[in-house]
């Protein structure tokens, strides 16, 4: 088993003297600070969160122990376990658990060693899943985290004593900070040597476990921690049935209107730095096949996409402040009222709310959920919450129907479109999970929702870095990939063939015109050269394909050119916005945003008029919401499913309701502006 960062992400790895001593488990309940004490023990980025359901996969990272002097160090697999409160499953990432730690799992071997991470302002619960991991048959070892705050709030615990009640090895630390984690690295350099108790306590719920606990605390001079006072008087607002869904809403508003307003100016860097780099490649590479991929492929397609970073980046920071802090188990509580009249509870909420960075984890993140009928209805509506990949599509299609100098008395007028359209696809999700969970095949009573309130703390500037970070690099690993071979393959498409001689023609006639009107040689030859490259467009293989799936999407004001986007778009979306990147570079390398924003109908009874007028923006948009564009997110349906039946009814439901909004939205719009 090798860790989801690659062997060189470590941080911890061994050299070549080192010795292997086998594989110690992690195991705690969410919120426990397991993922924060795993980091900084091997030196990983992984995503930490306040609520279950966000390490849904396992991870192995090595933890190196120095020998002494020049002798041999000693290495540690840590293997990093889904949150889990009992070993008793109730949901498929608890089962990964159980089966893992009884020797059961098939995909991998079972620990030598387990490291049960207990939350000391909670121990009272985390010693049932301390009293089950003893009876394992495996040594295990003990690491109270949140002493700091265990310490602030007027809690005490005698770690020596606690270690002699239990009969296990017991280490105290504060997960953030990583000298506090060196006795845990030294315990592990041998853990067949660590103690256990002589007779294991009762694994199982009832008065002699609870017998056990009693005396575990007692003996450990235990006192309970004062209520975080802050957090008390901040839950009054916040959890309040009304006024904390209206802080909520207005939170989220909020979000939207920071993502427009702080992400402009960057965006208009990165623009300008594109435009840079066009002159560059326009004025320093003369062979005209590698100055048109290069000016329309790269920087009219990739460039396009990378141009709205900004917003993508300051979204992911602004989710990682909220998790950080604490609220998002709050906006999972409040949300949880919601979901049952959808026939959820409020687990959903937590694969929904993954699914606003990546529908792919908010698909992985049900396996938390118990029933395994409410996990499919999730997994199958998760998909409508707006993904990070919509974002360039939507800040591209707001930015050319509403004017960046519109506003509402104090709100940005883009900002309040962007949350309208996050609000209809989140209401659309519950909408669309109340209708499957009304069906035979999916019907279900609901379950208990049990979801632990962390107190609200501050936030590590460093975890908050490393989160957004990571989900940066997720899209801009996206774009590296997927977009950069659409593009090129869209470029190809959009080139072929050539028509090398009606080309030159076009050319020429082009430059003979514009030398009439009186325009300086360059600007002639400039314009010829467009004009040439708009004509093969209009001749290629993309163009035959767009026109003949013309029919389907003309009810929606697309032409062909879009409709190249669209269907590009079903691999990931962001190619839309790189198909036009390149079709307006192609028509005017030196400003492709004024390209697109002229472009007009080519053929057909709207020949001439604008293409990207607010009708066809209003059903692009709507299109977007609904459609289900992204073949990883179908892939992980199929895993999640175990069959190809959800994922095709998936994509057929939202193809059908992305186009019956977008057809509506269009005429609506059409009908208002006339």
């Amino acid at each position: 088993m090798t860790s989801c960062h690659g062997p060189d992400n470590t941080g911890s790895g061994a050299s070549g003297g080192d010795r292997s001593t086998g594989t110690v488990a992690l195991i705690g309940s969410p919120n426990a600070g397991k993922t924060s004490v795993f980091n900084g023990l091997t030196g990983l980025r992984l995503k930490t969160g306040n609520y279950p359901g966000v390490t849904v996969a396992r991870t192995v990272g090595r933890v190196r122990i120095p020998g002494p002097s020049d002798a041999e160090g000693t290495v540690i697999e840590l293997e990093d376990l889904p949150g889990a409160y009992s070993l008793d499953p109730i949901s498929p990432d608890e089962q990964v658990v159980a089966d893992l730690l009884s020797g059961s799992l098939a995909a991998a071997p079972r620990p030598d060693a387990a490291l049960v991470i207990a939350d000391s302002t909670t121990l009272r619960r985390s010693l049932a899943l301390v009293a089950e991991t003893l009876n394992l048959g495996i040594p295990v070892a003990v690491v109270l985290t949140m002493t700091d705050e265990m310490a602030t709030r007027g809690g005490t615990v005698d770690v020596n004593a606690l270690s002699d009640a239990l009969g296990v090895p017991v280490r105290a630390v504060i997960g953030t900070r990583k000298s506090s984690l060196e006795p845990v690295r030294e315990l592990l350099a041998d853990p067949s040597a660590w103690s256990r108790p002589p007779v294991p306590p009762q694994p199982d719920p009832g008065p002699e476990r609870d017998d056990w606990v009693a005396s575990v605390m007692r003996l450990s001079g235990y006192r309970a921690p004062d209520e975080h006072a802050r957090t008390v008087l901040i839950d009054r607002l916040l959890l309040h049935p009304l006024l904390g869904s209206l802080v909520f809403l207005a939170v989220m508003f909020g979000f939207f209107q920071i993502v427009f307003t702080v992400a402009a100016p960057l965006q208009a860097w990165i623009e300008e730095f594109f435009a840079w780099l066009g002159g560059i490649v326009a004025d320093h590479v003369s062979t005209p096949i590698l100055s048109d991929f290069l000016s329309t492929a790269l920087l009219g397609g990739v460039g396009g996409v990378l141009t709205f970073v900004p917003q993508i980046v300051l979204m992911f920071l602004l989710i990682a402040l909220m998790e950080n802090v604490g609220y998002m188990s709050r906006a999972a509580f409040l949300t949880d009222r919601v979901m049952s009249r959808a026939g959820l509870e409020g687990r959903a909420f937590v694969a929904m709310l993954s699914s606003f960075a990546c529908a792919v984890p908010g698909i992985m993140a049900t396996r938390t959920i118990p029933s395994s009928r409410d996990r499919i209805a999730t997994a199958i509506t998760a998909p409508l919450m707006t993904c990070s990949a919509r974002i360039p599509v939507y800040v591209l299609l707001i930015g050319m129907l509403v004017p960046s100098d519109e506003r509402f008395g104090p709100v940005q007028a883009q900002g309040a479109v962007m949350f309208g359209l996050y609000f209809l696809g989140g209401s659309s999700a519950m909408l669309a999970a109340a209708v499957f969970k009304k069906t035979r095949s999916l019907r279900s009573g609901l379950l208990p929702f049990y979801m632990e309130m962390p107190p609200y703390r501050t936030p590590s500037p460093k975890s908050v870095l490393l989160m957004m970070w990571d989900s940066t690099r997720m899209f801009l690993r996206k774009v590296g990939k997927i977009i950069l071979l659409t593009s090129i393959a869209l470029w190809l498409l959009l080139s072929l063939p050539a028509h090398s001689a009606e080309a030159d023609k076009v050319r020429s006639d082009t430059v003979a015109a514009q030398l009439a009107d009186g325009a300086t040689a360059d600007d002639a030859q400039a314009s010829g050269d467009t004009a040439a490259r708009s004509y093969v467009m209009e001749n290629s293989f993309a163009a035959s394909i767009g026109r003949f799936v013309e029919p389907v999407f003309e009810p929606l004001g697309f032409d062909w050119r879009i409709d190249i986007g669209i269907l590009g778009s079903f691999a990931a979306r962001e190619v839309v916005v790189s198909t036009l990147g390149q079709i307006a570079a192609a028509e005017n390398p030196d400003d492709p945003s004024a390209a697109l924003s002229s472009m007009t109908y080519t053929e057909g009874p709207h020949q001439g008029e604008k293409l990207f007028s607010a009708p066809t923006i209003v059903a692009m948009l709507l299109f977007f919401v609904y459609a289900l564009q992204c073949m990883s997110t179908i892939g992980a349906l199929r895993r999640e499913t175990n069959s190809w039946k959800w994922p095709a009814i998936a994509w057929s439901y939202m193809f059908v309701l992305a186009w019956v909004a977008g057809f509506a939205g269009y005429q609506i719009t059409a009908a208002i502006t006339g």
